[in-house]
């Protein structure tokens, strides 16, 4: 696959050393970019800091907070920067590398992101945004928000509303093409959704993908907003299919506090139990393209050292191999791995672990959504509208916090201004 036009643009803006903001709605391809930016460019230099354990793992970065040595942020931010800048460690990594990538931005709190930007600028000794450090945020603000114990639940803390953000002098660059789906009736659901308004066209779609047949619902992935509910509804179905069972324990090796890390969130479980027949996903994106983190497909058969897989969407047959996942530390070292089969059920997963995710249908139940972006973060995984079932829904769930909306609007006006300014730009845009 090749850039599109419009990628090629935000390469062109990611390589000029200036900090970017890469924004853009699910599907846009802001993952795809990212990875074709770093191909030629080492992890010890520009590393990719996820904004979660789990997330780390699937792109074989390190987190956000243990490069900057942030830990839990015990004592709040004054005792955090300051035992990171008495960490040699912290201070010789951050001297060394050239730039970051923030990986889903949303999800990192405008605390956190402040307290980080002042161990940069501290510990690389300029009086400069991030002590001179590349930054590349990439990610949505209309997904997923930060986590933040013992935060108000109705007022997020966004990095965007710190003056770190605005001290940093990003230069937005929003991503408008969608890749994963061109049925445009979808897209202006998704795009109403997306900014929270429940329109008569959203509550025509919503109601009209309650209306299928029972029978087509069998073999559709099911979006639950719990893991319980996940876990109880896979070992059901798994448990429904006549043949006989097969246990794939997880190989696990490193340190052992890091391997109690790696177990909470490695996109593999500690073991992996299959039956032929069974409706699995693949948790990684395939080095040739046959598939990707979220392809559905059917275990066909069983050989000693791999799987074959029947997928769902193309009715191609993979062989799948064991696979090995990383847990790595600030350093970029690994400190703990597991290897197996990159599968997972599918009958249902987690709308949080969804994110990032392309599948090939789901089963939604928006009728008691809490988070800001959840809804959309559900809807906007498929590719056809016609492969996505709603069991049930109400207009509460389809919510977004009205900072996000506001933020984007002065993201549009930055981008006219400079279209404006640059008349080449805007054919190219």
């Amino acid at each position: 696959m090749a850039l599109t036009p419009q990628q090629q643009i935000a390469y062109n803006f990611m390589s000029t050393g200036e900090n970017v903001f890469l924004t853009g709605e699910a599907g846009s391809g802001k993952s795809f970019l990212i990875r074709e930016f770093m191909k030629d460019k080492s992890s010890k230099e520009f590393p990719i800091l996820a904004s979660t354990g789990a997330a780390a793992v699937l792109v074989g970065g390190r987190t956000f907070h243990s490069f900057f040595g942030l830990g839990i942020m015990e004592g709040g931010p004054e005792q955090t920067i300051e035992r990171a800048l008495k960490d040699r460690r912290v201070i010789k990594r951050l001297q060394e590398v050239k730039g970051v990538i923030i990986d889903e931005i949303s999800m990192i709190s405008g605390t956190t992101f402040m307290v980080a930007e002042e161990i940069a600028r501290m510990a690389r000794g300029k009086d400069e945004p991030w002590g001179g450090l590349q930054v590349i945020a990439v990610g949505d603000f209309a997904q997923l928000p930060p986590v933040e114990v013992g935060g108000n639940p109705l007022k997020k803390n966004w990095a965007f509303i710190q003056r770190t953000w605005k001290h940093t002098n990003f230069i937005p660059f929003q991503l408008t093409k969608n890749l994963r789906t061109n049925n445009e009736d979808f897209l202006t659901v998704l795009n109403y959704v997306r900014r929270g308004e429940v329109t008569n066209l959203v509550s025509d779609f919503l109601n009209q993908r309650k209306k299928n047949p029972k029978s087509e619902l069998k073999n559709v992935t099911r979006l639950y907003p719990r893991r319980y509910q996940t876990e109880t509804y896979n070992k059901k179905r798994l448990d429904e299919l006549e043949s006989e069972l097969k246990v794939f324990p997880s190989i696990f090796w490193g340190k052992e506090w890091a391997i109690q890390q790696l177990k909470k969130h490695s996109p593999l479980a500690e073991k992996i139990e299959l039956k032929q027949q069974a409706l699995v996903m693949l948790r990684s994106n395939d080095p040739i393209g046959r598939w990707v983190n979220g392809t559905t497909g059917w275990v066909e058969e069983f050989k000693d050292d791999h799987i074959f897989v029947r997928l769902k969407e193309s009715n191609a047959l993979v062989k799948v191999e064991p696979m090995t996942f990383s847990l790595l530390d600030a350093e970029g070292e690994p400190v703990a791995s597991v290897t197996n089969y990159p599968l997972s059920l599918a009958y249902s997963t987690t709308i949080h672990k969804a994110q990032g995710m392309t599948l090939d249908g789901a089963i939604i139940n928006l009728k008691s959504l809490w988070e800001p972006g959840q809804a959309y973060v559900a809807l906007s995984r498929v590719k056809d509208p016609k492969s996505l079932y709603i069991e049930d829904w109400s207009a509460s769930s389809i919510k977004t916090d009205p900072m996000v909306m506001k933020f984007y609007e002065h993201v549009k006006a930055y981008l006219e201004e400079l279209m404006a300014s640059e008349p080449s730009m805007e054919s190219r845009l």
